[in-house]
């Protein structure tokens, strides 16, 4: 490819919404073009750099058995009705209907067509187990993307789907499709990707890990012990508290708090630190707008996904009116009208965080505008209630396995995901098989996710500098970038034609910068397009017999070496460079 007819443009400056690196280096490299939001066009180095990522997941899906097929990205709302998510998934389902009235959605997971696709062939023991695979266009409505392709609304994914007629078989293929997740990433270029314990939301099932980047970029939270190993996504980690609150016998009594509402002011106005705060925190369910409470630790922060699992539906925060009977930053456990849960007809929905149990001393809202008591002690006050783990958990927290203290928390991208799905949509969609004894059973399924464009986008946030990507030689959109400085100069030109024919005979893939731009300008662009090896000729060069090869990862330095040495050099480099995308 010359880069004088390659479409696209490569920009000096930093769009001002680009919030992390990889953004900001495939706008400005011409990697991408924005068209709405969360949905962009992508142009030829991306594309290139996102069919070789595709390339090496295939071969891995092909050597566990998979076989690739292709779902519809538009599919009939029944299908989603089947499996009870037509209701259940929120708005980022995109529906729609045809021009016949027909419901229709834009798959954004496809585990439903999956099953429509193989149920009536996998109806015998015989055909189990197997594996099918797509890579596929998918729109999820986000509601808030960024980051580029870290988070859009339209975008590539690789889905595959496994079939089991039991847990052991099921068991046994997952763990093989984790160490192809690891083998993948490796080869990718980004072999400390983590796997880590994961919250299956929205897609059912009893086991799931996400394969996390650590980097600052990312969006999720990832919980790490120094000590065992053990991490775990927020979502799902344990919270477990390093002590135990102090007994302090007081008397519960009320304090005047005008206007204090907030867990700092309250703080400052009874001089007490905030683990001595019970604080009240309130949603609604989605379905019926019913309120639900949840009372904490005033140090700690509510995880949201461990509650919508514990009532099984969604929820979203209060807007607290007159008619929820509820004072805002007032509210406390003591004098709180019908929160039994177990009551039928009670008005409020009452959890207990567990790290309030055996507390005693607290500050707690009184129901009661500008009022608060102080003395409260869970034991005496609130004697009969019941306590979850509702807490994100918090560094320096003690590790859900190994029990030592010092675990930490980390930024990260999710790259890939796998699930266990169990029976969750071979049941609701009765897709059943008989055994070896004429038994009618539901087969149990799997399903293992990994995001093109967001793979592409994470390796260039682990690997760049502050002039552009550095890409493995593994994905890179070429492996050798010809930079001829002076192109009105005849023999500069030749020579420089002549390598680039030379290395694309022998099959290496090569992008020459032919164009008649300053030294400055072609060496900017090549930064930007982080081609692992860089030939430059010039006239110095050219007059020494010479060659100047260099390796976009390392700036420290270049070497000279004889023109007719190129094609040996390359290749030995090449390979090198294959040999670091390999797994261990």
């Amino acid at each position: 490819m010359k880069l004088s007819e390659m479409i696209g443009e490569r920009f000096r400056e930093t769009p001002s919404d680009c919030v992390v690196e990889s953004h900001a280096f495939m706008l400005r490299g011409g990697y991408m073009k924005y068209v709405a939001n969360g949905i962009y066009s992508v142009l030829p180095p991306l594309k290139r750099i996102t069919d070789k990522i595709e390339g090496i997941i295939r071969e891995e899906m092909d050597a566990l058995g998979g076989q690739e097929v292709l779902f519809p990205v538009a599919l009939p709302a029944s299908l989603w009705e089947e499996s009870g998510r037509l209701q259940a998934v929120g708005p980022e389902l995109l529906r729609f209907k045809d021009r016949n009235g027909s419901g229709m959605v834009l798959g954004m997971t496809h585990e439903e067509a999956a099953v429509h696709m193989v149920r009536e062939y996998a109806s015998g023991h015989s055909r189990y187990p197997f594996m099918i695979y797509q890579i596929q266009t998918k729109f999820r409505d986000e509601a808030r993307p960024r980051a580029g392709m870290i988070r859009v609304r339209e975008f590539t994914m690789k889905d595959a789907y496994s079939f089991h007629t039991s847990q052991e078989d099921l068991d046994a293929f997952y763990r093989r499709c984790l160490h192809a997740y690891e083998r993948i990433f490796a080869r990718v270029g980004i072999p400390q990707v983590l796997s880590v314990a994961s919250d299956s939301g929205m897609m059912g099932g009893s086991l799931s890990h996400e394969f996390m980047l650590l980097t600052p970029a990312g969006e999720d939270s990832i919980v790490l012990c120094p000590h065992c190993g053990y991490r775990a996504n927020m979502e799902a980690a344990e919270c477990i508290l390093p002590t135990v609150p102090e007994r302090t016998e007081q008397e519960l009594s009320g304090v005047h708090t005008p206007d204090i509402r907030t867990i700092q002011e309250l703080c400052g106005f009874l001089n007490m630190p905030s683990q001595k705060i019970c604080k009240a925190v309130v949603y609604q369910r989605d379905r019926d707008g019913s309120w639900v409470i949840v009372f904490l630790r005033g140090d700690l922060e509510i995880n949201e996904t461990k509650l919508t699992n514990l009532l099984g539906e969604g929820i979203h925060p209060a807007l607290l009116t007159e008619e929820s009977g509820l004072q805002a930053g007032f509210i406390g456990p003591c004098g709180l009208p019908a929160g039994d849960l177990a009551s039928p007809n009670a008005k409020y929905t009452v959890f207990y965080d567990r790290s309030l149990r055996g507390a005693s001393g607290l500050a707690c809202g009184a129901n009661r505008k500008d009022f608060h008591f102080v003395g409260l002690c869970m034991e005496r006050d609130c004697p009969d209630v019941r306590y979850h783990d509702l807490a994100k958990a918090v560094p320096g927290g003690i590790c859900p396995s190994c029990r030592e203290s010092g675990i930490t928390v980390s930024r990260g991208i999710e790259v890939g995901n796998i699930f266990q799905l169990g029976t969750k949509y071979t049941h609701a969609m009765h897709m059943q098989y008989v055994d070896e004894n004429g038994v009618l059973k539901e087969p149990l399924m799997g399903c293992y996710g990994i995001g093109i464009g967001r793979l592409a986008a994470s390796v260039c946030e682990a690997s760049h500098d502050e002039y552009g990507p550095v890409w493995p030689v593994s994905i890179a959109p070429w492996q050798v970038h010809i930079c001829c400085l002076r192109s009105d100069n005849e023999q500069v030109h030749s020579q420089a034609d002549r390598l680039y024919d030379l290395l694309g005979k022998e099959g290496f893939e090569v992008l020459y910068d032919d164009r008649p731009v300053s030294a400055g300008v072609m060496f900017s662009d090549a930064d930007l397009l982080g081609v692992p090896i860089r030939l430059t000729v010039s006239p110095r060069n050219q007059k020494a017999g010479c060659v100047e090869l260099s390796l976009r990862r390392d700036k420290s330095g270049s070497v000279k070496i004889p023109v007719e040495e190129v094609l040996p050099r390359v290749t030995e480099t090449i390979r090198r460079l294959r040999g670091e995308c390999r797994p261990d």
